[in-house]
């Protein structure tokens, strides 16, 4: 039988990097253990939201390749490491079911092809859902609360003008500033979005990501950021 797994994480950055490795770690060894399976791949996604699959790369690739019948069993953490959508979950789990394919959820102890009802896996899945929603709430909540008390970040790396100064607060950059004023100056003059772009592109100044080539769009963005 060839099986595969399918893994996600969605926390902070260290203990993700830490999480998604183990996963890997502990499935791939978990299938070459077991003689009657054969490892068809590891389908992960790294820090990505499980509320809904189309940013999901990974597991629209592992879907596709059990349509296409190359895969016979799919091994998963749990109900929420699959999908945090009752809906999205409900729909792939049946589209498997038809074509003979089991899913194992190792921690609810759950076989797809073995169960009488979907009753409990909605049930596991709604709270999944509920829960990804909850967190989502926490943390613009925090955030609200974090700017209310005048914590605000910067994308510094994309901000032309400023950079972080040393107490903490965005400091101006006299050169960058200088492009500011130039292109604030150019539009007031009656210049067009494209004209401002290839002049700055003629004189060879970078876009405040460090291209060569400046957008339209971030031209029109800045000019309208009051």
């Amino acid at each position: 039988m060839t099986g595969d797994c399918y893994c996600r994480v969605s926390t902070e950055q260290e203990e993700q990097q830490s999480s998604y490795a183990a996963q890997i770690a502990y499935y791939t060894d978990k299938i070459s253990q077991n003689k009657d399976w054969e490892l068809a791949g590891i389908f992960a996604d790294e820090g990505i939201t499980g509320t809904s699959t189309k940013k999901r790369d990974e597991f629209l690739k592992l879907m596709a390749l059990c349509e296409k019948g190359k895969i016979d069993m799919v091994l998963t953490k749990s109900v929420s490491r699959f999908s945090r959508n009752t809906l999205d979950a409900i729909t792939y789990i049946r589209k498997l079911k038809a074509k003979g394919i089991p899913i194992i959820f190792e921690k609810e102890g759950i076989n797809t092809m073995q169960m009488a009802s979907e009753m409990a896996l909605c049930f596991l899945s709604g709270f999944a859902q509920a829960e990804s929603e909850s967190i989502s709430r926490n943390v613009t909540w925090g955030k609200r609360q974090s700017f209310k008390n005048g914590n605000v970040p910067f994308q510094y790396k994309r901000l032309l003008g400023y950079e972080k100064g040393e107490d903490g607060q965005p400091k101006v950059v006299p050169e960058e500033a200088e492009m500011v004023k130039r292109i604030f100056r150019s539009y007031y003059a009656g210049a067009s979005i494209s004209k401002i772009k290839k002049s700055l592109e003629a004189d060879g100044i970078p876009s405040p990501t460090g291209k060569e080539k400046w957008s339209p769009g971030v031209l029109q963005y800045m000019l309208r950021n009051d």
